[in-house]
């Protein structure tokens, strides 16, 4: 395929909100392709060269892109406002257009050597390289090329949509997104599972793909319980571990090193790639384990005595600068609870009492979470390890195998009195599902007793309105934000959320929903009338709320509504892995 035809079908993808028809127009462009342009157009219908965590930045700004578009583009950018279309409209007012039919695989190499160029003097060979690609292209093709780069490509569908598009491909219908869902659970990879896809066609029912290191696994979510009775009616006997209030992290460990290669790749549960973030944790899970494998943990931060800090302390670090400033005043540990690959084998699908026993075994005798606890640990009661190693970045969970409600109610106040949020009951013959929220895991937290609205909730940013009065330079007055429903495939209303915000994070807010802005309302968006906004926001930004209480409203398309609303943080998930209706219904019920 060519690119100048792939661009025309962004161009049927931009100017539609409906979700069915944006099934269609994908399973079309991949019928059309070979299995590696499949690849490569997956990652482009999202302005990317690859998947989120290892995609490039082209390190252009608008500024920049302006200078290499010319005098002539100023003129015009002040009427559109939008470089793409500038491009676009300069293109066509040329008298010739020497075009050359280049194909997607020309186009994304030539994408690839802009964003690789970097040092003295980058910007300028970016702008020579950024010139000589649009003179080669048609108008339109031109458009998508600047919107590629400037990051401000707006398709307005998620990757579910994608994974549609790849079923639609085959069938013709919705049928086999499951079965691809599998694929894409485990290798977290828009752009091999659409190669997969393509290469095995039908036979992917039968297709068994394993974790491999350095592509993501999507993470396995728990649900809620009220109380230990809950958990115990669903689970009878079981283990209890700790549930920390900090970063939670997937780690990918190669062993033995390879060269000139970090032996540790860190993914956050947004998929992001946070390696570079967490030198410390890395240099600790390579010192440490000496398998190649993939495990799962929280870290968080300590203070001297070993106590856990507030998750504010240990979100510090999540930072792109001043990270060895950080790592010295706000140092952290990794508690490993999970392994789902080891030596090439997969794990998920093995009993969580199998997987914990083979973490134990490659993982180094730990010390315990908090030193007052040294006296109190007994090996095989609770599993915390050994005094010895207190400077070990990598420890293990706490953990128990619980025989009765009692129990599990006494591990939890025992973990309140530790410091942490609650705790996680699995399903001791549970596998790990990947990318799924189900009961082999249930969260039991301290707020899930209290009769106020003492949990947060992860809600997507749907649309905002336009700021008034104060808000005027802000560009923003609320935000509209509602909770995922995965049956349907759909997002409803729970607040417009427009006080309690500081002036720097209404700022960032705004940039937020700048960059994400889409010209239509999305298809999957339930709102009513009354809660319509000035702009719509793309399936992108996941925030947590903290609010008083959850009332019910007729105004919101979930049926509820969240009194007093307030933003806690900016969270990194994807919009599915928000909180979803039904859980908001039992919080309400709650």
């Amino acid at each position: 395929m060519t690119f100048g035809i792939f661009c025309k079908y962004l161009e049927k993808l931009e100017s539609t909100a409906s979700r069915n028809e944006m099934t269609i127009i994908l399973s079309e462009i991949f019928s059309e392709t070979s299995s590696e342009e499949a690849k490569l157009t997956a990652y482009l219908c999202q302005g990317k060269l690859g998947p989120a965590y290892k995609s490039p930045d082209f390190g252009v700004a608008d500024k920049s892109m302006l200078k290499a578009l010319g005098l002539k583009a100023q003129a015009i950018f002040h009427e559109t406002g939008d470089l793409g279309k500038t491009i676009e409209k300069l293109k066509n007012q040329e008298e010739k257009i020497h075009v050359k039919n280049l194909k997607i695989s020309e186009i994304y190499d030539r994408l690839w050597e802009v964003a690789m160029i970097s040092g003295t003097g980058s910007q300028d060979k970016k702008q020579q390289l950024i010139i000589n690609l649009l003179a080669d292209v048609d108008p339109v093709s031109a458009k998508y090329i600047v919107k590629i780069i400037l990051g401000k490509l707006r398709t307005g569908f998620s990757d579910m949509t994608i994974l549609d598009g790849l079923s639609w491909m085959l069938v013709g219908s919705k049928s086999e997104r499951k079965q691809i869902e599998r694929i894409y659970n485990v290798r977290a990879d828009l752009g091999e599972v659409a190669l997969v896809v393509k290469d095995h066609k039908l036979k992917i029912k039968n297709l068994n793909i394993d974790p491999q290191i350095g592509t993501p696994i999507l993470m396995a979510r728990a649900e809620r319980a009220v109380d230990a009775t809950d958990i115990w009616e669903r689970l009878n006997k079981c283990a209890v571990e700790y549930k920390l209030d900090g970063l939670r992290i997937q780690a990918h460990i190669q062993c033995p090193v390879p060269s000139a290669q970090c032996p540790v790749k860190l993914f956050s549960r947004g998929l992001e790639d946070v390696t570079h973030m967490y030198p410390d944790i890395c240099e600790g899970l390579a010192k440490q384990i000496k398998h190649d494998c993939i495990v799962e943990g929280e870290m968080i931060a300590l203070d001297k005595q070993g106590n856990f800090l507030p998750f504010q302390e240990t979100v510090q670090r999540k930072r792109k600068y001043d990270i060895l400033e950080m790592l010295e005043s706000v140092p952290l540990k990794v508690f490993l609870f999970d392994i789902l690959a080891i030596d090439g084998k997969s794990l998920l699908d093995l009993p969580n009492e199998k997987r914990r026993e083979i973490l134990e075994s490659i993982t180094p005798l730990n010390p315990p979470l908090t030193p007052h606890l040294a006296v109190r640990i007994e090996r095989g009661d609770v599993r915390g390890g050994n005094p010895k190693g207190e400077g070990d970045t990598v420890q293990l969970m706490e953990r128990k195998i619980v025989n009765s409600e009692i129990e599990i109610e006494k591990f939890f106040q025992k973990a309140l009195k530790d410091g942490t949020e609650g705790i996680i009951a699995k399903k001791l013959n549970g596998e790990y599902a990947a990318g799924s929220r189900d009961f082999n895991w249930i969260k039991y937290k301290k707020s899930y007793q209290k009769s106020a609205l003492s949990d947060t909730l992860d809600v997507m940013i749907m649309g905002y309105d336009v700021g008034q009065g104060k808000r005027t330079k802000f560009g923003i007055g609320d935000f509209l934000v509602g909770v995922y429903q995965p049956e349907t495939d759909k997002y409803l209303t729970v607040a417009k959320i427009g006080t309690g915000l500081t002036d720097e994070e209404w700022r960032k807010v705004k940039s937020s929903v700048s960059s994400n802005q889409l010209p239509v309302k999305p298809e999957n968006y339930e709102v009513s009338k009354q809660m319509n906004c000035d702009h719509w926001v793309g399936p992108k930004i996941v925030v947590e709320i903290l609010a008083d209480e959850i009332t019910k409203s007729p105004m919101h398309t979930s049926g509820y509504a969240l009194r007093f609303p307030r933003l806690v943080s900016f969270r990194e998930k994807k919009p599915e892995d928000s909180t979803t209706f039904a859980e908001l219904k039992k919080m309400f019920e709650l």
